[in-house]
């Protein structure tokens, strides 16, 4: 008898990470994949990403809506509600052995508080992360404690996790799941990049994605409008800006990205999704990944790609030599994008070493998965006291 793995997915970035998990559990014999699909996977205003699941394979188990058209405070307290409600009934009806949650969104904190009264253990990625400028930050560690086992990208997030009084044998340090795609995906030219996109890209150009500062006194129109005008002062680099998270305040930033794009239709392209594997081959080719997304400090190192990390939404997180950090004003940006695009700095970026691991994170998790111990019932694992 197979063990039924339930995989839910609420973003485009956290399915992109974790596809070639799905798919090691879709083949293996021992393990039954369940997929259970949300958040901004299902708005047409973030691209119906859904569509590029079933793409890719996946039979997609479990649709919940639940993402209100309001990115108020108020509006995603109440899409997390309705999450709830729906994920009751997916799980109630999939009847899971187990569920793989990556991260730290709010989508996640509602199919996993759901999935903790009734019973079903979860299988949390990405835990003892620390990102101060989010309250992503604080859906993190609420999730550790309400999960059975526990997958950390790096060894000093795996202590964090055991210090939070996870039991050790229950914590495994097996780097970060997104860089499987080093080894196991085929890297897209940037031809058929461009094609796929239907936009004249060429070389140099930044990957740029900003996200809403939920946390922090950084008001995302603001910030996003001093990235705008810092991009500008490098007119011969072309621009890829994709949309933020459905997060509080994400909405505001995306008409202004659409005009960015209006304005300079040959140089800035603006789009809602670009898929894991056209993001993958954007990034291998890009001067410079701009922004304040989790990938830029995760994935953009194992490429060697330069990386500028604006404001204080990732504030914690490990990160290579290769990212550089500044404030959210236009010169300090300005000022930023500059020292990345520096021969000094393109030769540190070529030996910068990834704290996030080597690119074989499934195979690891796999282990585990097909030899899953009864992970229900855990004991609060107390620290020995300093001398």
């Amino acid at each position: 008898m197979t063990r039924r793995i339930a995989v839910f997915t609420g973003t485009r970035a956290e399915y992109g990470l974790l596809y070639w998990l799905m798919k090691d559990i879709e083949a293996s014999p021992r393990l039954t994949l369940q997929v259970i699909v949300s958040g901004m996977h299902l708005s047409p205003e973030f691209g119906e990403t859904w569509k590029q699941i079933e793409a890719d394979g996946f039979c997609i188990d479990a649709k919940v809506e639940m993402l209100l058209s309001s990115d108020s405070r108020v509006g995603i307290v109440k899409s997390m509600g309705l999450g709830t409600i729906g994920f009751a009934d997916a799980l109630e009806r999939l009847k899971p052995d187990a569920l793989v949650v990556l991260g730290d969104r709010f989508e996640a904190l509602a199919i996993v508080q759901a999935a903790m009264i009734m019973r079903i253990p979860v299988l949390h990625l990405h835990g003892g992360e620390i990102t101060e400028g989010a309250y992503d930050d604080a859906i993190r560690h609420a999730i550790t404690k309400m999960a059975s086992l526990h997958f950390t990208a790096a060894e000093p997030y795996r202590q964090r996790v055991i210090q939070m009084g996870e039991a050790p044998e229950r914590v495994f340090n097996v780097g970060a799941v997104g860089l499987d795609h080093l080894f196991r995906s085929p890297p897209m030219g940037l031809d058929a990049l461009a094609a796929s996109l239907g936009f004249p890209l060429r070389e140099p150009y930044f990957l740029v994605t900003y996200h809403p500062v939920t946390l922090a006194d950084e008001d995302p129109e603001t910030s996003f409008g001093a990235l705008l005008d810092a991009l500008d002062a490098f007119p011969d680099h072309q621009v890829i800006l994709t949309y933020p998270n459905a997060d509080n305040g994400g909405r505001a930033i995306i008409p202004l990205l659409e005009a960015c794009a209006r304005r300079q239709p040959g140089r800035v392209l603006a789009i809602p999704s670009l898929g894991f594997r056209r993001y993958q081959g954007a990034l291998q080719k890009a001067a410079a990944v701009i922004g304040n997304s989790s990938s830029g400090i995760i994935e953009a190192p194992a490429f060697h790609i330069p990386t500028v990390n604006i404001g204080a939404r990732q504030a914690g997180r490990l990160a290579a030599a290769s990212v550089l950090h500044c404030s959210a004003d236009r010169e300090a940006i300005r000022q930023t994008i500059q020292t990345a695009l520096s021969p000094d700095f393109a030769a540190v970026c070529r030996q910068a070493v990834n704290p996030y691991g080597q690119g074989n994170a499934s195979p690891r998790i796999m282990q585990i998965l097909e030899n899953l111990p009864d992970t229900l019932t855990k004991h609060f694992h107390d620290l020995e006291p300093r001398q």
